[in-house]
């Protein structure tokens, strides 16, 4: 049974990678954020969902974390409604995130995706 997840999540990842090499733009952005994502959360399983990169639990569950270049002029990663999505601590609003804008990652940003990521999968 190891056996035929870890082929389940090689080929997921396979399938990511290839993706990111065909993207028109921002592939540099694109690869940079996989490697944030599966760093933060090594437990989520890469595949495609609706063509662009997506993170799972299993490769029969939900998708919790996603992204996708938008029209070559940014990149947008986003969590479904089956992430966690408890507000940030401390916050006084309702308001929660699920979406965000990329045009480059730096080091806070790159921080920032990993927090995100972590209470995604918490």
């Amino acid at each position: 049974m190891a056996k035929k997840s870890e082929s389940d999540r090689d080929a997921g990842t396979t399938a990511v990678t290839d993706k990111i090499a065909q993207l028109p733009a921002f592939r540099d952005v694109a690869a940079r954020l996989h490697e944030v994502i599966t760093a933060a959360a090594p437990d989520l399983e890469p595949r495609l969902w609706y063509g662009m990169p997506g993170y799972a639990r299993s490769k029969s569950s939900p998708v919790i974390c996603f992204f996708r270049v938008d029209a070559d002029d940014y990149v947008s990663f986003g969590l479904t409604e089956k992430a966690n999505l408890a507000p940030d601590e401390g916050a006084s609003h309702k308001l929660i995130g699920s979406a965000w804008f990329l045009t480059e990652l730096d080091q806070p940003t790159e921080a920032r995706i990993t927090e995100i990521v972590t209470r995604a999968v918490a």
